[in-house]
């Protein structure tokens, strides 16, 4: 498994952040049971630097917390066996070549603020929620956000990353 970690932000976050981002990107590949090493680009922003981004690939000119960038498309969420892999491996590594995420430094902190949670837990779901999007889920739908948020919370749980940590 390979996890790029980046730091695009004059603001820091003070928890071992590689420790989390790299233990719940291992945690959701194998709770969704990916056969493969997976390949993982995270990207630590702050507000303007994510908003720059919103608004060049997703036109929304606003702040978000967290992006995700897919380099592999799905047939259905997390289903490995019937989705062309072999144009989504690094020929190098072997890896899966999952995508790009991008987490907001200050939403970090200001979401685990505003719910009641540690900086860890926040940052935990964050990645979560994007390694989930970059396995194909999606929350457009109550269906798909009801599956998702399950997904979430049962790779959290079996983390310790829980509410009110």
């Amino acid at each position: 498994m390979t996890v790029e970690i980046r730091i695009e932000s004059e603001e820091k976050l003070h928890i071992p952040y590689r420790r989390i981002i790299e233990d719940v990107v291992s945690a959701s590949l194998a709770y969704e049971k990916c056969p493969y090493d997976g390949e993982i680009s995270v990207t630590l922003t702050d507000g303007p630097g994510i908003r720059k981004l919103n608004k060049k690939f997703r036109k929304t000119d606003r702040e978000t917390d967290v992006l995700s960038f897919p380099m592999t498309e799905f047939h259905k969420p997390a289903d490995f066996r019937r989705t062309i892999i072999r144009d989504a491996l690094n020929p190098v590594t072997g890896e899966l070549l999952l995508g790009d995420i991008v987490i907001n430094v200050s939403r970090v902190r200001s979401q685990a603020e505003e719910y009641g949670h540690t900086q860890k837990r926040e940052l935990a779901f964050l990645t979560v929620h994007s390694m989930l999007h970059l396995m194909g889920y999606d929350h457009m739908q109550e269906k798909e956000r009801i599956l998702m948020e399950e997904h979430q919370r049962m790779i959290l749980n079996s983390r310790g990353y829980t509410r009110g940590e």
